[in-house]
């Protein structure tokens, strides 16, 4: 059996890495597509796998919670009857450290009441106190942090009006109207600061840094197992490998987690060893699909 040198499979991931779709990898190692397509699904699940087990027991002051919005085979508006539960529209739930920046717990999967529930639950596993949290308004964040963090947490929601549609031409066909308006609302203790600036911050590096969130292309993910692999695997990337320009370390090395920069070939032998710890209830190497979400 043919084995893919190291070398060639850090290539193939560093460029997936800097936003580079399938084809233009292709290009640029010499790989075929198939072959980093494979690769690719491998190494996110082992960083999927890394990530649950590294992030943990941490001490977090204040988090951010948003979705980023995406799409499997096809947009939502295309869906047939008959199609697959995984097609259409796909949220990222990402929740970060506003302070040091680190990605502390994402999912994939559909925009519901299940998927926040048990997005909030696993923030909650891994964070040993008490956060001071700030999320969107969107209405299950409310009875998910309620569930997960309890009364004891100190939870706001933020609101933004703006003004006019979207608009309909191509220049501002993604873009919303002006923000006329922001409404900040206490629900659970006392924030000092109800906003999620920074984590909407880390959409715009999301749709650079990941090809399959650019808009207007055909880079989209074809099979959700593929997304989240992806999804996974920016994550791993984002926080061990990549210095914040503002905090001039990584995400994962300001949080205590990691005590140097992660190259390439570290993220890709630590992802693919068999040697990586499993957390209870898991299964290696594989995710599981529950009404439409990631587990």
């Amino acid at each position: 059996m043919n084995i893919l040198p190291i070398e060639q499979q850090v290539a193939a991931i560093a460029a997936l890495t800097e936003g580079c779709s399938i084809r233009a990898t292709e290009r640029l190692t010499g790989i075929h597509r198939d072959t980093i397509m494979r690769l690719s699904v491998r190494v996110g699940q082992g960083c999927a796998e890394l990530h649950d087990a590294m992030f943990r027991g941490l001490n977090v002051g204040r988090l951010e919670l948003d979705e980023i919005w995406s799409f499997v085979h096809k947009k939502q508006r295309r869906l047939l009857p008959g199609d697959p539960a995984d097609f259409g529209d796909q949220y990222t739930f990402i929740g970060m450290d506003a302070s040091r920046k680190a990605i502390i717990s994402y999912r994939t999967g559909k925009r519901d009441r299940f998927n926040t529930c048990a997005f909030a639950m696993d923030l909650r596993e891994r964070i040993l106190n008490q956060p001071e949290i700030s999320s969107d308004a969107f209405s299950a964040y409310r009875d998910a942090i309620d569930n997960a963090f309890g009364i004891d947490c100190h939870y706001g929601q933020i609101t933004k009006v703006f003004a006019g549609d979207a608009g309909q031409e191509a220049s501002r066909r993604y873009a919303p109207g002006h923000v006329v308006g922001v409404q900040r609302a206490v629900l659970t203790g006392n924030p000092t600061r109800i906003s999620t600036s920074l984590v909407e911050r880390q959409n715009l590096t999301v749709r650079m840094q990941q090809r399959r969130f650019t808009r207007l292309t055909n880079g989209f993910s074809k099979k959700l197992e593929n997304h989240a692999a992806a999804v996974a695997m920016y994550v791993a990337h984002y926080n061990l490998c990549r210095v914040h320009e503002a905090l001039r370390i990584t995400p994962a090395m300001a949080i205590g987690v990691a005590d140097h920069i992660w190259t390439i070939s570290e993220l890709v032998d630590a992802a693919l060893a068999d040697t990586l710890p499993k957390p209870a209830g898991r299964q290696a190497g594989r995710f599981r699909v529950i009404d439409g979400g990631l587990s």
